[in-house]
Protein backbone atom coordinates (compact mmCIF):
# COMPACT_ATOMS: atom_id res chain seq x y z
CA UNK A 1 0.00 0.00 0.00
CA UNK A 2 0.69 3.61 -0.68
CA UNK A 3 0.79 6.61 -3.03
CA UNK A 4 2.80 7.47 -6.28
CA UNK A 5 1.93 9.91 -8.99
CA UNK A 6 1.60 9.85 -12.62
CA UNK A 7 2.88 12.85 -14.96
CA UNK A 8 1.11 13.19 -17.89
CA UNK A 9 3.37 14.07 -20.91
CA UNK A 10 1.02 16.75 -22.31
CA UNK A 11 0.38 18.72 -19.22
CA UNK A 12 3.48 17.81 -17.38
CA UNK A 13 0.95 17.47 -13.98
CA UNK A 14 1.63 15.06 -11.39
CA UNK A 15 -1.31 13.46 -10.64
CA UNK A 16 -1.03 10.99 -7.17
CA UNK A 17 -2.69 7.84 -7.16
CA UNK A 18 -3.57 5.10 -4.19
CA UNK A 19 -2.12 1.90 -4.13
CA UNK A 20 -3.96 -0.61 -1.62
CA UNK A 21 -5.59 -4.23 -1.45
CA UNK A 22 -9.14 -5.20 -0.20
CA UNK A 23 -10.72 -8.58 -0.56
CA UNK A 24 -7.43 -10.21 -1.71
CA UNK A 25 -7.54 -7.87 -4.64
CA UNK A 26 -4.70 -5.03 -5.63
CA UNK A 27 -6.55 -2.03 -6.42
CA UNK A 28 -5.59 1.55 -8.33
CA UNK A 29 -7.09 5.20 -7.40
CA UNK A 30 -6.74 8.37 -8.57
CA UNK A 31 -6.71 10.97 -6.35
CA UNK A 32 -7.34 13.68 -8.85
CA UNK A 33 -5.29 15.67 -7.07
CA UNK A 34 -1.86 16.97 -7.57
CA UNK A 35 -1.09 16.99 -3.56
CA UNK A 36 0.62 14.42 -2.23
CA UNK A 37 -1.00 14.98 1.40
CA UNK A 38 -4.51 14.83 0.18
CA UNK A 39 -3.25 11.14 -1.23
CA UNK A 40 -2.31 10.24 1.54
CA UNK A 41 -5.48 11.38 3.65
CA UNK A 42 -7.82 9.36 0.86
CA UNK A 43 -5.37 6.51 1.12
CA UNK A 44 -5.75 6.30 5.40
CA UNK A 45 -9.96 6.75 4.62
CA UNK A 46 -9.59 3.66 2.54
CA UNK A 47 -7.58 1.79 4.57
CA UNK A 48 -10.24 2.72 7.51
CA UNK A 49 -12.66 1.66 5.09
CA UNK A 50 -11.31 -1.15 4.15
CA UNK A 51 -10.73 -2.36 7.91
CA UNK A 52 -14.49 -1.65 9.34
CA UNK A 53 -16.09 -3.63 6.48
CA UNK A 54 -17.66 -0.93 5.03
CA UNK A 55 -15.56 -0.50 1.90
CA UNK A 56 -17.39 -1.89 -1.32
CA UNK A 57 -15.02 -2.04 -4.60
CA UNK A 58 -15.74 -0.11 -7.31
CA UNK A 59 -17.71 -2.10 -9.94
CA UNK A 60 -16.28 -3.32 -13.33
CA UNK A 61 -16.84 -1.58 -16.39
CA UNK A 62 -18.51 1.57 -15.42
CA UNK A 63 -21.51 3.30 -17.97
CA UNK A 64 -20.35 6.23 -20.40
CA UNK A 65 -21.50 9.69 -18.74
CA UNK A 66 -24.65 10.33 -20.83
CA UNK A 67 -26.29 7.04 -20.32
CA UNK A 68 -25.94 7.36 -16.79
CA UNK A 69 -26.79 11.19 -17.12
CA UNK A 70 -30.08 9.82 -19.12
CA UNK A 71 -30.43 7.46 -16.16
CA UNK A 72 -30.24 9.98 -13.87
CA UNK A 73 -32.38 12.39 -15.50
CA UNK A 74 -35.29 9.98 -16.00
CA UNK A 75 -35.71 9.82 -12.23
CA UNK A 76 -36.23 13.05 -11.60
CA UNK A 77 -40.07 14.32 -10.96
CA UNK A 78 -40.21 17.74 -11.80
CA UNK A 79 -40.55 17.95 -15.24
CA UNK A 80 -38.89 21.56 -15.96
CA UNK A 81 -36.08 20.55 -13.69
CA UNK A 82 -35.72 17.41 -16.27
CA UNK A 83 -35.95 19.77 -19.28
CA UNK A 84 -33.31 22.02 -18.37
CA UNK A 85 -31.09 19.19 -16.96
CA UNK A 86 -31.65 17.65 -20.49
CA UNK A 87 -30.37 21.01 -22.17
CA UNK A 88 -26.98 20.66 -19.74
CA UNK A 89 -26.23 16.74 -21.05
CA UNK A 90 -26.16 18.23 -24.81
CA UNK A 91 -23.26 20.71 -23.64
CA UNK A 92 -21.48 18.10 -21.60
CA UNK A 93 -21.93 15.22 -24.13
CA UNK A 94 -20.72 17.66 -27.14
CA UNK A 95 -17.39 18.30 -24.35
CA UNK A 96 -16.95 15.05 -22.66
CA UNK A 97 -17.85 12.55 -26.03
CA UNK A 98 -18.30 8.99 -25.30
CA UNK A 99 -16.34 9.14 -22.12
CA UNK A 100 -16.89 6.65 -19.35
CA UNK A 101 -18.01 8.62 -15.79
CA UNK A 102 -14.72 6.84 -14.44
CA UNK A 103 -12.83 9.08 -17.00
CA UNK A 104 -14.27 12.35 -15.90
CA UNK A 105 -11.08 13.87 -13.90
CA UNK A 106 -10.53 16.99 -12.03
CA UNK A 107 -8.59 18.29 -15.04
CA UNK A 108 -11.36 17.39 -17.71
CA UNK A 109 -13.78 19.35 -15.37
CA UNK A 110 -11.72 22.52 -15.57
CA UNK A 111 -11.06 22.10 -19.31
CA UNK A 112 -14.96 21.62 -19.67
CA UNK A 113 -15.11 25.23 -17.73
CA UNK A 114 -12.61 26.97 -19.59
CA UNK A 115 -14.20 25.68 -23.12
CA UNK A 116 -17.60 27.17 -22.05
CA UNK A 117 -16.08 30.19 -21.20
CA UNK A 118 -14.35 30.98 -23.93
CA UNK A 119 -17.61 29.77 -26.41
CA UNK A 120 -19.30 33.04 -24.79
CA UNK A 121 -21.25 30.99 -22.47
CA UNK A 122 -22.76 32.61 -19.52
CA UNK A 123 -20.96 31.37 -15.79
CA UNK A 124 -25.11 31.16 -15.27
CA UNK A 125 -25.46 28.49 -17.79
CA UNK A 126 -22.26 26.95 -17.00
CA UNK A 127 -22.86 26.65 -13.34
CA UNK A 128 -26.02 24.55 -14.22
CA UNK A 129 -24.29 22.40 -16.72
CA UNK A 130 -22.02 21.67 -13.24
CA UNK A 131 -24.51 20.72 -11.41
CA UNK A 132 -26.39 17.93 -13.31
CA UNK A 133 -22.57 16.74 -14.01
CA UNK A 134 -21.80 16.94 -9.74
CA UNK A 135 -25.22 15.34 -9.06
CA UNK A 136 -24.62 12.19 -11.67
CA UNK A 137 -20.84 11.64 -10.29
CA UNK A 138 -22.29 12.03 -6.85
CA UNK A 139 -24.98 9.27 -7.91
CA UNK A 140 -22.18 6.98 -9.10
CA UNK A 141 -19.67 7.07 -6.04
CA UNK A 142 -22.85 6.53 -3.77
CA UNK A 143 -23.31 3.19 -5.70
CA UNK A 144 -19.70 2.59 -5.98
CA UNK A 145 -19.55 2.78 -9.89
CA UNK A 146 -16.37 5.18 -9.06
CA UNK A 147 -14.55 5.27 -6.31
CA UNK A 148 -14.24 9.12 -5.82
CA UNK A 149 -16.44 12.29 -7.12
CA UNK A 150 -13.76 14.58 -8.42
CA UNK A 151 -16.32 17.01 -8.43
CA UNK A 152 -15.34 17.57 -4.42
CA UNK A 153 -12.28 19.80 -6.18
CA UNK A 154 -14.37 21.79 -8.68
CA UNK A 155 -15.61 25.28 -7.41
CA UNK A 156 -18.65 26.81 -9.34
CA UNK A 157 -18.16 29.83 -11.39
CA UNK A 158 -18.87 32.93 -9.74
CA UNK A 159 -22.27 34.17 -11.15
CA UNK A 160 -23.66 36.82 -9.23
CA UNK A 161 -22.11 39.68 -11.46
CA UNK A 162 -22.89 38.91 -14.44
CA UNK A 163 -27.04 38.58 -13.19
CA UNK A 164 -29.02 41.12 -14.82
CA UNK A 165 -30.49 43.56 -11.69
CA UNK A 166 -34.39 42.77 -11.58
CA UNK A 167 -36.75 45.47 -12.43
CA UNK A 168 -38.17 46.56 -9.25
CA UNK A 169 -41.70 48.65 -10.76
CA UNK A 170 -42.07 52.19 -8.72
CA UNK A 171 -45.95 53.20 -7.85
CA UNK A 172 -46.25 55.04 -11.29
CA UNK A 173 -45.31 52.43 -13.34
CA UNK A 174 -47.42 50.31 -11.65
CA UNK A 175 -50.48 52.47 -12.00
CA UNK A 176 -49.18 53.03 -15.62
CA UNK A 177 -49.00 49.27 -16.15
CA UNK A 178 -52.67 48.12 -14.62
CA UNK A 179 -54.30 50.59 -17.10
CA UNK A 180 -52.76 49.45 -19.49
CA UNK A 181 -53.59 45.40 -19.14
CA UNK A 182 -57.12 43.57 -20.12
CA UNK A 183 -58.84 41.96 -16.96
CA UNK A 184 -57.13 38.94 -16.65
CA UNK A 185 -53.72 39.89 -16.78
CA UNK A 186 -54.78 42.99 -14.76
CA UNK A 187 -55.71 40.30 -11.76
CA UNK A 188 -52.87 37.98 -12.41
CA UNK A 189 -50.07 41.17 -12.09
CA UNK A 190 -51.77 42.35 -8.88
CA UNK A 191 -51.51 38.85 -7.85
CA UNK A 192 -47.77 38.79 -8.53
CA UNK A 193 -46.87 42.12 -7.08
CA UNK A 194 -48.89 41.40 -3.87
CA UNK A 195 -48.09 37.88 -3.23
CA UNK A 196 -44.55 37.20 -4.76
CA UNK A 197 -45.74 33.55 -6.42
CA UNK A 198 -43.76 32.41 -9.84
CA UNK A 199 -45.43 32.67 -12.73
CA UNK A 200 -45.71 29.56 -14.35
CA UNK A 201 -45.34 27.27 -11.42
CA UNK A 202 -47.30 28.49 -8.72
CA UNK A 203 -49.60 31.51 -10.10
CA UNK A 204 -51.10 29.91 -13.49
CA UNK A 205 -51.93 26.76 -12.02
CA UNK A 206 -54.01 28.09 -8.85
CA UNK A 207 -57.33 26.95 -8.70
CA UNK A 208 -60.28 28.46 -6.85
CA UNK A 209 -59.90 26.14 -4.11
CA UNK A 210 -56.35 27.00 -3.27
CA UNK A 211 -57.78 30.55 -2.32
CA UNK A 212 -59.48 31.05 0.64
CA UNK A 213 -61.53 34.27 0.05
CA UNK A 214 -62.98 34.45 2.90
CA UNK A 215 -59.80 34.50 5.26
CA UNK A 216 -58.18 36.26 2.75
CA UNK A 217 -55.23 34.05 1.94
CA UNK A 218 -53.95 31.48 -1.15
CA UNK A 219 -51.98 28.05 -0.81
CA UNK A 220 -49.46 27.15 -2.43
CA UNK A 221 -49.72 23.48 -3.50
CA UNK A 222 -47.98 23.14 -6.88
CA UNK A 223 -44.42 23.77 -6.53
CA UNK A 224 -41.07 22.17 -7.20
CA UNK A 225 -40.00 22.38 -3.47
CA UNK A 226 -41.22 21.78 -0.10
CA UNK A 227 -40.09 25.28 1.08
CA UNK A 228 -42.58 26.51 -1.72
CA UNK A 229 -45.17 24.94 -0.23
CA UNK A 230 -47.15 27.88 1.95
CA UNK A 231 -49.88 30.04 2.79
CA UNK A 232 -49.66 33.80 1.67
CA UNK A 233 -52.41 36.34 3.36
CA UNK A 234 -53.59 38.89 0.80
CA UNK A 235 -53.30 41.82 0.87
CA UNK A 236 -56.49 44.37 0.34
CA UNK A 237 -56.13 45.06 -3.36
CA UNK A 238 -54.93 41.96 -4.34
CA UNK A 239 -58.80 40.63 -2.13
CA UNK A 240 -60.38 42.76 -3.74
CA UNK A 241 -59.20 42.44 -7.30
CA UNK A 242 -59.66 38.23 -6.85
CA UNK A 243 -62.92 38.82 -5.81
CA UNK A 244 -64.07 40.62 -8.32
CA UNK A 245 -62.45 38.26 -11.06
CA UNK A 246 -64.32 35.63 -8.94
CA UNK A 247 -68.07 37.38 -9.87
CA UNK A 248 -66.60 37.13 -13.47
CA UNK A 249 -65.52 33.99 -13.66
CA UNK A 250 -65.08 31.70 -10.45
CA UNK A 251 -65.69 27.87 -9.73
CA UNK A 252 -68.47 27.14 -12.24
CA UNK A 253 -66.96 28.28 -15.10
CA UNK A 254 -63.22 26.83 -14.67
CA UNK A 255 -61.66 24.78 -11.85
CA UNK A 256 -58.48 27.24 -12.33
CA UNK A 257 -58.47 30.93 -11.22
CA UNK A 258 -56.61 31.14 -14.77
CA UNK A 259 -58.08 29.05 -17.19
CA UNK A 260 -57.53 28.51 -20.78
CA UNK A 261 -59.70 28.81 -23.58
CA UNK A 262 -60.14 25.08 -22.46
CA UNK A 263 -61.38 24.96 -19.28
CA UNK A 264 -60.54 21.74 -18.12
CA UNK A 265 -56.37 23.78 -18.64
CA UNK A 266 -54.91 26.67 -17.36
CA UNK A 267 -53.33 29.16 -19.15
CA UNK A 268 -49.34 28.74 -19.45
CA UNK A 269 -48.02 31.90 -20.26
CA UNK A 270 -49.32 35.56 -20.67
CA UNK A 271 -46.12 37.04 -22.76
CA UNK A 272 -47.85 38.91 -25.70
CA UNK A 273 -50.42 40.54 -23.38
CA UNK A 274 -47.67 40.94 -21.19
CA UNK A 275 -45.52 42.55 -23.85
CA UNK A 276 -48.03 44.71 -25.34
CA UNK A 277 -48.82 46.21 -21.43
CA UNK A 278 -45.33 47.18 -21.05
CA UNK A 279 -45.50 48.55 -24.17
CA UNK A 280 -48.68 50.43 -23.70
CA UNK A 281 -47.57 51.76 -20.47
CA UNK A 282 -44.12 52.88 -21.67
CA UNK A 283 -42.28 50.56 -19.53
CA UNK A 284 -39.07 48.69 -20.83
CA UNK A 285 -39.48 45.35 -21.02
CA UNK A 286 -39.07 42.77 -18.37
CA UNK A 287 -40.09 39.35 -17.78
CA UNK A 288 -43.12 39.08 -15.69
CA UNK A 289 -41.47 36.54 -13.02
CA UNK A 290 -39.14 39.74 -12.50
CA UNK A 291 -42.64 40.98 -10.39
CA UNK A 292 -41.46 38.82 -7.35
CA UNK A 293 -38.82 41.24 -6.92
CA UNK A 294 -41.37 44.37 -6.74
CA UNK A 295 -43.19 42.37 -3.87
CA UNK A 296 -39.66 41.03 -1.83
CA UNK A 297 -38.27 45.14 -2.34
CA UNK A 298 -41.89 46.44 -0.87
CA UNK A 299 -41.75 44.01 1.90
CA UNK A 300 -38.17 45.00 2.61
CA UNK A 301 -39.20 48.86 2.37
CA UNK A 302 -41.83 48.26 5.08
CA UNK A 303 -39.55 46.97 7.47
CA UNK A 304 -40.11 43.33 7.29
CA UNK A 305 -36.78 41.05 8.14
CA UNK A 306 -35.45 39.43 5.36
CA UNK A 307 -36.23 36.16 6.90
CA UNK A 308 -39.58 36.64 6.56
CA UNK A 309 -39.55 37.74 3.46
CA UNK A 310 -37.38 34.63 2.33
CA UNK A 311 -40.49 32.47 3.52
CA UNK A 312 -43.11 34.12 1.93
CA UNK A 313 -40.89 34.14 -1.63
CA UNK A 314 -40.92 30.45 -0.76
CA UNK A 315 -37.02 30.19 -0.40
CA UNK A 316 -35.71 27.17 1.69
CA UNK A 317 -34.94 27.94 5.23
CA UNK A 318 -34.54 25.50 8.20
CA UNK A 319 -35.04 28.25 11.06
CA UNK A 320 -38.20 29.03 9.62
CA UNK A 321 -39.72 25.33 9.54
CA UNK A 322 -38.80 25.26 13.34
CA UNK A 323 -41.01 28.44 14.08
CA UNK A 324 -43.76 27.86 11.44
CA UNK A 325 -46.69 28.95 13.98
CA UNK A 326 -45.05 32.59 14.78
CA UNK A 327 -44.01 32.73 11.33
CA UNK A 328 -47.82 32.96 9.50
CA UNK A 329 -48.51 35.06 12.43
CA UNK A 330 -45.73 37.55 11.70
CA UNK A 331 -46.57 37.12 7.85
CA UNK A 332 -50.04 38.60 8.52
CA UNK A 333 -48.51 41.35 9.68
CA UNK A 334 -46.20 41.70 6.60
CA UNK A 335 -48.81 41.84 4.60
CA UNK A 336 -50.67 44.57 6.85
CA UNK A 337 -47.16 46.42 6.63
CA UNK A 338 -47.27 46.39 2.53
CA UNK A 339 -50.38 47.87 2.82
CA UNK A 340 -49.72 50.36 5.19
CA UNK A 341 -46.86 51.16 2.57
CA UNK A 342 -49.33 50.99 -0.57
CA UNK A 343 -51.88 53.68 1.03
CA UNK A 344 -49.81 56.64 0.10
CA UNK A 345 -50.90 55.71 -3.27
CA UNK A 346 -53.30 53.39 -3.31
CA UNK A 347 -56.69 55.74 -4.12
CA UNK A 348 -54.36 57.20 -7.35
CA UNK A 349 -54.40 53.09 -8.53
CA UNK A 350 -56.90 52.99 -11.70
CA UNK A 351 -59.72 51.03 -11.43
CA UNK A 352 -60.67 49.42 -15.15
CA UNK A 353 -63.65 47.87 -15.63
CA UNK A 354 -64.12 44.67 -15.77
CA UNK A 355 -66.47 42.79 -18.88
CA UNK A 356 -69.87 41.74 -17.43
CA UNK A 357 -69.37 38.22 -19.75
CA UNK A 358 -66.26 36.54 -20.13
CA UNK A 359 -65.06 36.92 -24.15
Amino acid sequence: MGVYYRKFRKTGKRIWWLSYTANGRQLFESSHSTSKRFAEKLLAIRKAEIAEGRYHLPRNNPPALEAWAKEYIGAVPNANTRRRYSTSLVALVSFFKAAKISQISTERIEAFKKARRLSGVKAATINRDLSLLRLTLKNATRQRLIGQNPFESVDFLEERKERRQPIILTPNEEIRLLAACNPLLRVLVVLLIETGLRINREALGLTWADLDLANGTVTVHQTKTLAGRRTIPLSKLCLQELLKWQRLTGAEYSRFVFPASDRSKHLKGVRRPWTSALKQAKIAFFPIYNLRATFSSRLSAAGVPDVFVSQMMGHADSLLGTYSKATMDYCVDAIHRLDEFRQSYEAKLPQVPHPEVLQ
